[in-house]
C-alpha cells in the first residue's frame, strides 16, 4: 500500500508491509501468489521444510501414539503425559506443516478464508496441547524426584487430569479468536494462519490478546519449566554429592542434568521467537519490518512437532526399544527396558535430605 492513503481494513486478512496498489483485496492471499512478498525460491524452500516436518512429526508422533496403545508397559504416568504431548504435536504437524507445505508450494493460501480459521485454531490449539504438556512434565518430574509433598505418589488418575488440563488451557487460548478477541489471519507470507498481532483495531482488542498469550501461553509455562528442573538439578546434584561412591547416582545425575538442557533449548527454541516478535509488533506499531523475519517464528513453532518427540520420546529408552520392535528392528527390548526401568527408578529414589 502506497503512504498516504487511506486504505481498507479486509475482513479476513491484513498484509502489514507497504504495497503499491489502492485496493488490498486485488492482492488477496487467498486469490493471487504472493510473489510481491518474497522470492519464489523462498517459497519453495519453505515448502520443501514443511514437507520435511511434516513427514518427520506425523510419522515420529503417530508412532508414539501406536506404541502406548500396542505395549502395556508405556502405560505409566509420564507416559500418558508424553501421549498427550504426541497428540498435540500430530495436530500441528497433519494440520499446521500440511497445509503450510501446499500453501507454500503455490504461493498463497489456496484453501480460502474459513479454512484459515480452522486451521489457525487447530494449529494454535495442538501447540498449546503441546507447550502445556511440557510444563506438566516438569512439573510430574519435580513432584516425582523432588518430593515436595512428602509421601505424595503421583499416579496415572494425576497424570490424566494434568492432560485434561492441558486441553482446558490450550481452549482458553485458542477459542477467543473464533469470537471476536483478535482473528486468525494468514501471517508472515501469508501461507499459514495465526492470531492477528498486526492490526491495531479496537474491534479485535488484538493487542491484549497478544499480552494475553504472552503471558499465559508462554511466560507461565517457562516459569515452571524453569523453576522444576533447576529444583530437579539441585536435588540431583545434592544425592550425588552425598552419594559421590555411587556410580549409577553419577551417570543418573548427568543424564538428567544432559536432558533438561535440551528440554529447556528445544522450548526456547520453539517458542521465544515467535513470543517474541508478537509481543515486539504489538509494542512497535508502524515500525517497518521483513515478513520473512515473522515467518522464520511460525516455522520455528510448527518444528516443535519434531523438536518434542525427538527430546521427549526417542532419547526415552523404553519409547525408542518398542518403535524399533514395532518396525521390525528391535533385538535388546528387554535389555533396553530393563536399563531404563532401573535408571527411572535410580532417579526417582532421590530425594531432599
Amino acid at each position: 500500500m502506497k503512504h498516504g492513503r487511506v486504505m481498507e481494513l479486509p475482513e479476513d486478512f491484513w498484509i502489514p508491509v507497504p504495497l503499491d496498489t489502492n485496493n488490498i483485496t486485488t492482492l488477496s492471499p487467498f486469490l493471487v501468489p504472493q510473489d510481491h512478498l518474497a522470492s519464489s525460491g523462498m517459497f519453495y524452500v519453505l515448502a520443501l521444510y514443511m514437507f520435511f516436518v511434516f513427514v518427520l512429526g506425523t510419522s515420529i508422533n503417530a508412532l508414539t501414539i501406536l506404541c502406548t496403545v500396542k505395549y502395556k508397559k508405556l502405560r505409566s504416568h509420564l507416559n500418558y503425559i508424553l501421549l498427550n504431548l504426541a497428540v498435540g504435536n500430530l495436530l500441528v504437524s497433519c494440520v499446521g506443516s500440511f497445509v503450510a507445505c501446499c500453501a507454500f508450494s503455490v504461493k498463497y493460501f489456496i484453501f480460502g478464508p474459513i479454512a484459515c480459521k480452522i486451521e489457525g485454531f487447530l494449529v494454535t490449539l495442538g501447540g498449546m496441547v503441546s507447550l502445556w504438556s511440557l510444563a506438566v512434565i516438569a512439573f510430574e518430574r519435580w513432584l516425582v524426584i523432588c518430593k515436595p509433598l512428602g509421601s505424595f505418589v503421583f499416579k496415572p488418575d494425576h497424570a490424566i487430569a494434568c492432560c485434561i488440563f492441558t486441553w482446558v488451557f490450550a481452549l482458553i487460548a485458542s477459542l477467543p479468536p473464533l469470537f471476536g478477541w483478535s482473528r486468525y489471519i494468514p501471517e508472515g507470507m501469508q501461507c499459514s494462519c495465526g492470531p492477528d498481532w498486526y492490526t491495531t483495531n479496537n474491534k479485535y482488542n488484538n493487542e491484549s490478546y497478544v499480552i494475553f498469550l504472552f503471558s499465559f501461553c508462554f511466560a507461565v509455562p517457562l516459569a515452571t519449566i524453569l523453576f522444576c528442573y533447576s529444583q530437579l538439578l539441585i536435588t540431583l546434584k545434592m544425592a550425588a554429592k552425598a552419594q559421590a561412591e555411587s556410580a549409577s547416582t553419577q551417570k543418573a545425575e548427568r543424564e538428567v542434568t544432559r536432558m533438561v538442557i535440551f528440554m529447556v533449548l528445544g522450548f526456547l527454541v520453539c517458542w521465544l521467537p515467535y513470543a517474541s516478535f508478537a509481543l515486539w509488533i504489538v509494542n512497535n506499531r508502524g515500525q517497518p519490518f521483513d515478513l520473512r523475519l515473522v515467518t522464520v517464528p511460525s516455522v520455528f513453532s510448527k518444528s516443535s512437532a519434531v523438536y518434542n518427540p525427538i527430546i521427549y520420546v526417542l532419547l526415552n529408552k523404553q519409547f525408542r526399544s518398542c518403535m524399533m520392535k514395532m518396525m521390525g528392528m528391535g533385538g535388546g527390548d528387554d535389555e533396553d527396558s530393563s536399563t531404563s526401568q532401573t535408571s527411572v527408578t535410580e532417579v526417582s529414589k532421590v530425594g531432599p535430605a
